[in-house]
C-alpha cells in the first residue's frame, strides 16, 4: 500500500468517525431508575439533557404530596449541577490534554 492509498483511507475513516460524533450528539438515550421514578435522558456522547423525576422519588410515602413545581424545581437543579460537573470535567480533560500534546489540537481527541 503506497502512501497516497494511506491517506485516502485515513480521510475516509476520518469522515465516518465525524459521521459517527455527530449521529451520537443528536441521539438521545434514556435510562430509569428506582423502579421508574427517576429518568436521566443524554445524548450519545454522554450529556445529559433532562432529568425527570416522579413524586414518588421525593416522598415514597406519600407521592401524591409532592406538587408539580417541586418536581420541576428538584428537576432543574439537578440537571444544571449535573451540566456543570460534566462541563468542568470536560475543561479538565483539554487542559490535561493540552499540557500533554504542547498545545496541539488533535482532532478527536475531545
Amino acid at each position: 500500500m503506497n502512501i497516497m492509498q494511506m491517506m485516502q483511507q485515513a480521510q475516509k475513516m476520518q469522515k465516518k468517525l465525524k459521521e459517527a460524533q455527530e449521529e451520537l450528539a443528536n441521539a438521545e438515550l434514556t435510562a430509569t431508575g428506582a423502579n421508574g421514578l427517576v429518568e436521566i435522558v443524554c445524548d450519545g456522547q454522554g450529556r445529559i439533557k433532562a432529568v425527570k423525576l416522579k413524586g414518588g422519588a421525593i416522598n415514597p410515602e406519600n407521592p401524591q404530596a409532592v406538587d408539580s413545581d417541586t418536581i420541576e424545581t428538584l428537576e432543574d437543579l439537578l440537571l444544571t449541577t449535573i451540566q456543570n460537573a460534566q462541563k468542568k470535567a470536560s475543561e479538565e480533560m483539554e487542559n490535561k490534554t493540552k499540557a500533554i500534546t504542547g498545545g496541539i489540537s488533535i482532532p478527536g481527541l475531545f
